[in-house]
């Protein structure tokens, strides 16, 4: 199938299925025109990095995570580590957020809002 019946299938836009060829995460065929011809197996694969990328997984672990599953002999052990060590950033960044919401929501809830020039929101980024 053609690039633009690919991304169809896989949601994905033809400028990326370009880009993760050029990055070697697929190599579909070339017809005899020099256009690209995606597979079943490409498609497949590139709906796997999809859903990997939609998880925030990078393009690297991506490519691991799809040698893991292409490979029949692999331990889940090694894939559930991945993705444990992925959860664990997930969670900081969580917490980070939280933290920034708390801090701002304090620095806004401080903030009278009115026409005076004095500001706890400037004065709180300013570290007074």
């Amino acid at each position: 199938m053609n690039i633009g019946h690919a991304a169809k299938r896989t949601g994905l836009p033809t400028k990326t299925l370009r880009y993760y060829e050029e990055i070697g995460l697929v190599k579909p065929a070339r017809d005899t025109n020099g256009y690209r011809a995606f597979s079943e197996v490409d498609i497949h694969n590139l709906t796997f990095v999809a859903r990997s990328r939609a998880l925030g997984f990078s393009v690297e672990e991506c490519r691991t995570l799809l040698t893991l599953w292409q490979d029949t002999d692999r331990a889940s052990a090694d894939v559930r580590k991945m993705a444990a060590l992925h959860l664990a950033r997930i969670e900081e960044k969580i917490a980070d957020l939280a933290a920034m919401r708390d801090t701002l929501s304090e620095l806004v809830q401080g903030c009278a809002g009115d026409d005076r020039p004095d500001c706890p929101i400037l004065n709180g980024l300013a570290g007074e």
